[in-house]
């Protein structure tokens, strides 16, 4: 046991100066570049936009629509 204990002393100081590490950097500038590429890399970046182009492009035809009213509006008058 005493050959363990001399070989791995270090496991418990790394513990305990590594979580204060990881714990830390909640909101910064590092975790959010990490979660970015975490998004990008597992493609859920692409479904965004994905959903935000589809959303663009109803917006776009609800406008076309309306636009196209108007115009036969102002023909039958």
């Amino acid at each position: 046991m005493s050959r363990v204990m001399k070989t791995f002393w270090f496991l418990p100081l790394l513990i305990l100066f590594a979580t204060p590490v990881f714990y830390g950097c909640e909101g910064s500038k590092p975790r959010e570049h990490i979660d970015d590429t975490v998004k990008e890399l597992s493609g859920q970046k692409n479904v965004e936009r994905m959903q935000q182009m589809k959303k663009d492009i109803g917006d776009i035809q609800n406008r076309q629509e309306d636009r196209l009213k108007q115009l036969d509006e102002s023909a039958d008058k």
